[in-house]
């Protein structure tokens, strides 16, 4: 794990780092933010492929009172998702599940990428989080996106994991886990390990969940 002043690199599968969430200060209300943002391959190497890159970031999450669901792209796609105050397959902001995908970059040109957010209110109602991300569209090459996930908690360094640098050819990774405590704190666990799709991911991690194909 590497650390300085602005941020740490989650750098080997299992490292962690855990957030004390009462030391906010006046940034208590602001938004938790994950971020995924990748880069397309332009010029000679771009014409050597049939299409760019798509990738999506989602979550599976759990809730302290059993609830458990996804969030992701292929999820709110044909107009099943909406604004972040109602309660939609992108998820809600204001009530649980307390997270909301703020939407699907097709291409990796927009400045942000994709953002999922975390009401700091309802922290206590979240158990855990598993941060995954999926080439939808384009080569199985993480190593060619420059992806990067970001969780950014406010007064504390960014945490960063890079998958740019990963050479697996199986589509979907699961990135992070992040466990939240019943005594005010967020611990984030690199896993970076990599499947063949959400079904593979759930059994590896027991989700339960029943999953058929979708398309956006």
């Amino acid at each position: 794990m590497a650390i300085n002043l602005n941020k740490i690199t989650l750098e080997k599968q299992g490292d962690s780092h855990k957030i004390d969430l009462t030391k906010q200060g006046d940034n208590v209300l602001k938004e938790i933010v994950i971020n995924l943002n990748w880069t397309q391959k332009t010029g000679f190497w771009a014409s050597l492929t049939k299409s760019g890159i798509d990738l999506d970031l989602g979550c599976w999450y759990e809730l302290r009172d059993g609830g458990k669901s996804c969030i992701d792209g292929l999820q709110f796609a044909h107009g099943q998702g909406g604004p972040k105050n109602q309660v939609t397959k992108q998820g809600c902001y204001t009530q649980k599940p307390w997270i909301w995908h703020s939407g699907d970059d097709r291409s990796g040109s927009a400045a942000e990428g994709e953002n999922m957010l975390i009401n700091p209110q309802g922290v206590t109602d979240l158990k855990r989080i598993t941060v995954y991300c999926f080439i939808y569209e384009g080569a199985a090459k993480w190593a060619d996106t420059n992806a990067v996930v970001t969780v950014k908690v406010p007064d504390n360094p960014d945490i960063v994991v890079e998958m740019g640098k990963q050479y697996s050819q199986q589509k979907f990774c699961a990135i992070a886990e992040i466990l939240f405590g019943t005594d005010n704190s967020m611990t984030v666990k690199k896993l970076v390990t990599f499947h063949n799709g959400h079904s593979e991911c759930d059994k590896a991690y027991n989700w339960g969940m029943q999953w058929r194909a979708g398309g956006k």
